[in-house]
């Protein structure tokens, strides 16, 4: 379902996947089954941009705060996410899809870790579009490491506060886990909820953002399409004049 040609499309999309215990709920489903069906969603938000030439898709799959949540929801997403990415490895290579997951990944089980290193390692030379999961994710977190690394930095050079006075925007940046990745053009947000609920925080400054009413699990290629497509029409000016 590619774009007319000659319409602008953004390098980075990033999606909040949002709407999978509601979808469930609406149909007398325990919450688990909405997660199961946002699968679907997730490989047509990739296969949608992947044919439209983005280069990054980012999803937030699990926040730092979603660890607040019943034991049996965390325990089933965390197998979901070792299932999920060990079904889907072979389409990964098969479509040039490199895979990443960025995080607090120290409090993931061993098991998903693995996965994850292995799924990256395996796919690290695909060239297609890179495919990111933000797992064990918050913006504060985020910027906290940084932060402290940014310390550590200047009590290692010796000279303290002098040697922060020449840190830029881009030395932080580069402490956060995104380093290398392009801040997001656009932030996707479904089911009505507007809010960045604690996600990319710092990366998210100048993001474009698109919510819509639609449960995650209702998002087709179609949906993904719409929201290309309005992107298409922003003018991005950067607090700048044109």
């Amino acid at each position: 379902m590619q774009l007319e040609e000659g319409k602008r499309v953004p390098r980075h999309v990033s999606i909040i996947m949002d709407g999978n215990g509601r979808w469930a709920q609406e149909r007398g489903l325990e919450r688990v089954k909405g997660h199961l069906q946002g699968v679907a969603s997730v490989r047509a938000a990739l296969e949608e941009c992947a044919d439209n030439g983005v280069e990054y898709l980012s999803l937030y799959a699990f926040s730092t705060e979603n660890w607040g949540r019943p034991d049996d929801e965390v325990n089933y997403l965390m197998q979901l996410m070792f299932k999920s990415i060990m079904d889907e490895l072979e389409n990964f290579m098969a479509n040039g899809v490199r895979f990443m997951v960025l995080g607090n990944r120290a409090s993931l089980p061993d098991i998903l870790n693995d996965s994850i290193d292995k799924a990256m390692e395996m796919t690290a030379g695909n060239k297609r579009i890179t495919m990111i999961l933000f797992i064990s994710y918050s913006g504060k977190w985020d910027i906290l490491q940084a932060a402290k690394h940014l310390a550590a930095k200047a009590i290692s050079s010796g000279e303290g506060e002098s040697w922060l006075v020449g840190v830029g925007e881009k030395d932080f940046s580069s402490l956060l886990v995104t380093d290398g990745i392009p801040d997001p053009d656009l932030i996707i947000r479904t089911s009505g909820e507007q809010r960045l609920s604690n996600y990319l925080l710092w990366q998210g400054a100048y993001s474009e953002f698109y919510f819509t009413k639609v449960l995650w699990p209702d998002f087709d290629r179609a949906q993904m399409k719409l929201a290309l497509e309005e992107y298409g029409r922003r003018d991005r000016r950067y607090g700048k004049v044109k």
